[in-house]
């Protein structure tokens, strides 16, 4: 049976699903921040999606561009860099990361993973970024 990594659920919150994905929004309102978690059990590379679901992943992490920067624009800091990452260093369960930047973020130039302390949605924010997020997706 197919779980997420206990990791992911603690630091994201679920949108729905895609044809491939678990999308989930990343408990950081620093960042609009959108996480896919193929649903392929023991993937960990991307050696370890078949050559079709390679292809849908790709797609679906430019749908979740598109919803990256639907969050930039609702939050009034537009987007103006998406960074696509597939780490694997902490939780090695295959996820990629949707990261919309701007040269003003909390981190910029630098990466987003281990900078700083993540500062959680406030409950009116995360509903507005669930809502946009979704709406963009089409969930």
């Amino acid at each position: 049976m197919f779980e997420i990594d206990a990791a992911i659920l603690a630091t994201s919150q679920p949108l729905g699903r895609l044809a491939l994905n678990h999308v989930r929004l990343q408990d950081d309102a620093r960042f609009p921040w959108i996480v896919l978690i193929p649903r392929v059990r023991g993937a960990v590379e991307l050696e370890h999606l078949g050559v079709g679901q390679r292809q849908v992943l790709m797609e679906e992490i430019l749908r979740a561009g598109a919803a990256v920067r639907a969050l930039g624009q609702a939050s009034g800091r537009p987007v103006t860099k998406l960074n696509v990452g597939q780490l694997g260093n902490i939780v090695p369960q295959l996820h990629v990361h949707v990261v919309g930047r701007r040269q003003d973020d909390p981190t910029w130039p630098g990466p987003v993973w281990g900078s700083g302390v993540p500062l959680p949605y406030g409950a009116a924010d995360l509903a507005l970024a669930i809502e946009t997020a979704k709406g963009s997706l089409g969930l």
